[in-house]
């Protein structure tokens, strides 16, 4: 079972989040236990302050690191795992967050993610405590929160049994590297918009065909900048050909 512990200052906000469809299957199948932990109960100070102006001033609030590190700390006391723990700061000069970081955390035993809040977070907390430093965008949130719940959910997704079908996951977007093939379902002619014949016709490799040349394409007029890390097979190369056709 992976252990994700969560520090923030309002935890109230995962109860939603972590309550519903997939994250709370994943616990009820045993694949998860969430842990969300207000890191004001271990400020050492009468005032649960966690918070400190800047030295040498500036705008704004900057997270102090007593609070962290002592939460920390304890948190990997109370797993009493042999294996350290990922310690993940959501941040904007983090790594830009993709599939493969998501596949790769999905690996491990434990997680344990900082939300912050103010302007920043103290810098012995990144030299000292953190891992990992991730962000989901280029852009900046009013705290962490946000951005933990969308990497939690993109983790937990990928864990065994989690996902009815195991193979779910394994052509979604990114993970192949390429964008995802086009999906349709009942009815087979909506309102004169038809699913194409192929996906009709039983043929599961011309199916499959079908599905490697739109994932090409796709890819293609979406995102062709992800060709630069991929490394197509030489069947798929052919058919990337072919795409290319239609639009010269």
């Amino acid at each position: 079972m992976m252990q994700i512990d969560i520090l923030t200052l309002f935890p109230e906000m995962f109860s939603g989040v972590f309550g519903q469809s997939i994250l709370q299957k994943a616990t009820e199948k045993s694949a998860v236990h969430y842990n969300v932990v207000n890191f004001r109960e271990y400020a050492d100070n009468k005032h649960s302050t966690v918070d400190d102006y800047p030295y040498g001033g500036g705008a704004g609030m900057v997270l102090q690191p007593q609070p962290i590190f002592d939460a920390v700390t304890a948190l990997k006391e109370q797993a009493n795992s042999k294996k350290q723990p990922r310690v993940i700061l959501l941040c904007p000069q983090g790594e830009r967050y993709g599939q493969k970081k998501a596949e790769e955390l999905a690996k491990e035993e434990h997680l344990i993610f900082i939300c912050g809040h103010y302007e920043g977070y103290d810098e012995r907390i990144r030299e000292h405590v953190v891992t990992d430093e991730i962000s989901i965008g280029d852009y900046v949130l009013t705290g962490g929160e946000l951005g933990a719940m969308v990497v939690v959910d993109s983790v937990v997704r990928l864990l065994p049994e989690v996902l009815g079908n195991q193979e779910s996951h394994m052509k979604d977007s990114f993970s192949t590297g390429l964008l995802e093939h086009p999906h349709y379902t009942r009815p087979a002619d909506f309102r004169g918009l038809k699913v194409p014949d192929v996906l009709l016709s039983g043929n599961h490799k011309l199916i499959e065909e079908w599905r490697n040349k739109e994932a090409l394409r796709r890819t293609l007029l979406r995102r062709p900048d992800l060709f630069e890390n991929i490394q197509l097979t030489s069947e798929q190369e052919k058919w990337l050909k072919e795409v290319k056709k239609d639009y010269e």
